[in-house]
């Protein structure tokens, strides 16, 4: 198994027009595809050309309390931010200028060694990152471990470790290979509304 990268990523929203308006108009990712039926919508924006970013839009929905990125906070928590990479430098400036222009918050542009990045929030109060990855530190191609003191597992390096997989001794058969309709399915009946 070979993963590709993130197919999508779901999120929820309150007000999908608003999330519209942020995510394809201010942010620029093209609305893909759509679903709905009353008290419901599942609405995707494409972030690339394996990547999409997925809104649900459920009826009183809230958004988020604000908390900063990477601020450490304590009890139940899973998610901290979304960081989507620039093509080029400049395009830090232009998330920036259309952000502030939209009425939303956003940083000054931070210099983190390998990368730089502007931050904000969308509507739904999500933290948002841009990020544009400095070539000369190319953590893919040469990945670094600066952590003073990292676990044991970070230990064994950067690469997959076999060893910490369990056997698979009951596999799936062919005759047990079923798949079953789920939400999206009318995709390949429905009528197109654009």
């Amino acid at each position: 198994m070979k993963l590709k990268g993130v197919n999508h990523i779901a999120l929820a929203t309150g007000n999908m027009d608003k999330t519209i308006i942020f995510w394809r108009d201010l942010v620029g990712l093209r609305l893909i595809a759509g679903l709905g039926r009353p008290g419901y919508r599942q609405y995707f924006f494409e972030l690339g050309p394996l990547n999409m970013i997925l809104f649900f839009e459920w009826e009183n929905v809230e958004p988020l309390e604000e908390k900063d990125h990477g601020f450490p906070v304590k009890g139940p928590f899973a998610f901290d931010h979304l960081a989507l990479e620039v093509e080029n430098k400049n395009d830090l400036w232009v998330i920036y200028d259309r952000l502030d222009a939209g009425g939303y918050w956003v940083s000054e542009i931070m210099d983190h060694g390998f990368i730089l990045s502007v931050y904000s929030f969308d509507p739904n109060n999500i933290a948002i990152e841009f990020s544009w990855s400095n070539p000369d530190i190319d953590l893919r191609k040469k990945p670094r471990m600066l952590d003073l003191n990292p676990s044991l597992n970070a230990l064994q390096g950067p690469n997959p470790v076999k060893e910490q997989r369990p056997d698979i001794t009951n596999p799936t058969t062919d005759g047990d290979k079923k798949i079953y309709p789920g939400e999206g399915s009318e995709f390949q009946s429905r009528h197109n509304k654009w």
